[in-house]
Parts: structure tokens; C-alpha cells; sequence
């Protein structure tokens, strides 16, 4: 079977990601199971063909950073099928690969369970926004929704810096320029440099990587530029944490200044089963109020899970709040919200 026919049946499948992998069949994985294409186990040398085949689809990219580098990641579409996000390396020598399927058009928020209050982030004017959660957690679709929020509705250069890029967006009333990291630029840091010199309105960050590309992204926040990015954090007062303990000590009150000035909001989203079967977004969402910009600035950040436990406002939720709200709404199984709760005892005595 050729791979753009694997591809093909993977896409009508519903999978959301494939394995190419030596010593298994060819695999999909739909709704958070994994399911075997057929029982023939594949050699390396299948592997490497269908590797190289992906490769050929993928405007003939160079295999050899592969073969040099063991690892590369990158996206290619397929006209009339979807579009795919690659990552190739190799396992026990032999080459391999997984495969995630993205869809040409972006679903729309309210059908995946995005609420409104994460939408409307898009009529912030400047500051930092950082969507956190584990990876496969969807992550790049809510910022994707968001950013084509901002290009229907208003008149901005919108700047996106992805390894690799997913979702394509048209120009609507915004420009988007769409850079990929190793193909249109050499570095996250490197491209969020000379973004800043490109007069941008926003800039989406595909991932806050590394202390130098933290340091970068905050100076742009604090330049008067909306900036989104991701980590892979659960909770807002570990995102605050984390982002300032990648600084050395000496700097790390001068940071929780700076974070306390331009952070304006902090979405942690996890997937978890509804009772059909299905996976649907659970989010906590944390607006930064006066209250909370003193908290980071004074190291108080465990106070912050206090403020998100005693509120039910809806930009203002914690991920428990909402497991409570799905619960109630019959979307989920008491059990699916005890297991995914960051306080068990307190989430049961609520329900």
C-alpha cells in the first residue's frame, strides 16, 4: 500500500495521529486508542520507503538532516485530504515516524468546547497570553482559533513563528506572516528578533523553548505587542513558577516584575473522555487581576490557585470548576472528573 493511501484511510479513520514504526503494523491512533491497520509487522527497510515517500509528498524535502541529525520535524499538505505534521527520527537505527493529522479548515471554537472567554483574548491589545497543558492537548487549535479571531475582526500584522506550521491562515481584514522555524528561519529566537523589527500588532510563538527565547518574548510583550505562546505546564501558578526559575537567581525578582507587568492571562487545557467515548477540552483560565500582579511580583504564586478555587467567574476558572460544570451539564462520568481533578477530596465533596 502506498503512503498517500495510508494517509487517505487515516483521514477517514478520524485518527489524529499515525505510526510508522518498525516492528508493529502500520498504526492509528482515533479517539485516544490505538488501532492496528492490518497484523504485518513492517521491516526497516518498509519504514524507510514510507519515509521516503513522505518526503517526496513533502515538496521533496531533504531527507539527509534525518540520516545526520536522527530527528526532523516538519508539515506538508495534500490536496483535497488534510494537512500533516511529521515527526521522522530514528528508533534502534531504523527510521520511523509519527504522524499528526491537522484539518485544512479550522473547526469552530463552540463545536470543540472552546468557551468564549479564551476567544475574546483575541481583544487584548498588548501584554502575554500563555496556553499551557501537556502535549495532545489541542493547544495549537486554541491558539489557532484565536488568531483567526483577530483576522476576521480586526486590521493587524499578525506574525506566527511555528516548528512546524499547522493550520494555514488566509489574509482576511489582518496580514499573517507565517514563518517556520529551519525553513524560513534559523531559530525561534532568531526569527522573534527580527519580528520585532517587522512592525507586528501580534505575534504567535509556537513554543517558549529556552530561557534566551523567554527573556526575547517578554521584552516583546513589554514593548507594547500582544504576544501568544505555549508551554507544556499544568496549572498557572506552575507556568509563573517555571517561567521564573529558567533565570539565574540573581535576576529573578527583576523577572517576576516584569512577568507581574505584561502577563494578561494563563489557559491551562487537558483532554478528557466525555461519556460517549470521545475526548473534549477541560480548561482553567486565569485573567490577571490587580490582586494577582502583586501576588507574582511578591512570590506569592500558591495564593493564585486559592483565587481560581473561590471564583466561578467565567474568565476567572479553575480546571476542577470546570470538571464540576461538565459533570453537571452529563458530559462527563464522575469518575473522568475525579481522575483528571487537581484536588480529588474538595472536587468530591462538591459533587
Amino acid at each position: 500500500m502506498k503512503i498517500i493511501d495510508l494517509l487517505e484511510n487515516a483521514v477517514l479513520a478520524n485518527a489524529s495521529d499515525i505510526f510508522i514504526v518498525a516492528g508493529l503494523p502500520i498504526s492509528y491512533r482515533a479517539n485516544g486508542t490505538i488501532h492496528h491497520e492490518n497484523e504485518e509487522r513492517l521491516m526497516p527497510p518498509q519504514t524507510k520507503e514510507y519515509i521516503e515517500e513522505i518526503y517526496e509528498l513533502a515538496d521533496h524535502r531533504d531527507p539527509s538532516l534525518l540520516e545526520n541529525e536522527g530527528d526532523d520535524d516538519f508539515s506538508f499538505a495534500l490536496p483535497g485530504i488534510s494537512r500533516f505534521r511529521v515527526s521522522a527520527y530514528k528508533q534502534r537505527g531504523a527510521l520511523s515516524a509519527v504522524v499528526r493529522i491537522i484539518t485544512f479548515d479550522l473547526p469552530h471554537p463552540e463545536q470543540i468546547g472552546i468557551p468564549k472567554e479564551i476567544i475574546d483574548l483575541a481583544n487584548l491589545s498588548k501584554g502575554l497570553v500563555l496556553i499551557t497543558g501537556p502535549a495532545g492537548s489541542g493547544k495549537s487549535t486554541t491558539l489557532a482559533c484565536i488568531i483567526n479571531q483577530i483576522n476576521q475582526t480586526q486590521e493587524k500584522h499578525i506574525i506566527t513563528l511555528e516548528d512546524p506550521i499547522e493550520y494555514l491562515h488566509k489574509h482576511q481584514k489582518s496580514i499573517v506572516s507565517q514563518r517556520e522555524v529551519k525553513v524560513d528561519t534559523q531559530s525561534y529566537v532568531t526569527a522573534l528578533r527580527a519580528s520585532l523589527r517587522q512592525s507586528p500588532d501580534v505575534i504567535l510563538l509556537g513554543e517558549m523553548r529556552d530561557y534566551e527565547t523567554i527573556d526575547v518574548t517578554m521584552t516583546a510583550a513589554e514593548t507594547g505587542h500582544l504576544v501568544f505562546s505555549t508551554l507544556h505546564t499544568i496549572g498557572a501558578a506552575n507556568t509563573i513558577d517555571r517561567i521564573i526559575d529558567v533565570f539565574p537567581a540573581s535576576q529573578q525578582k527583576q523577572i517576576a516584575v516584569q512577568l507581574s507587568m505584561v502577563l494578561q492571562a494563563v489557559v491551562t487545557q487537558q483532554l478528557v473522555p466525555d461519556i460517549n467515548g470521545n475526548f473534549i477540552p477541560v480548561f482553567e483560565i486565569m485573567t490577571v487581576t490587580p490582586a494577582i500582579r502583586n501576588m507574582i511580583r511578591e512570590h506569592k504564586t500558591p495564593q493564585i490557585d486559592g483565587i481560581l478555587y473561590s471564583s466561578n467567574k467565567p474568565n476567572m476558572i479553575s480546571t476542577d470548576m470546570c470538571l464540576s460544570n461538565l459533570y453537571h451539564e452529563g458530559k462527563i462520568t464522575k469518575e473522568t472528573a475525579l481522575k483528571y481533578a487537581t484536588n480529588e477530596e474538595m472536587l468530591n465533596k462538591r459533587l
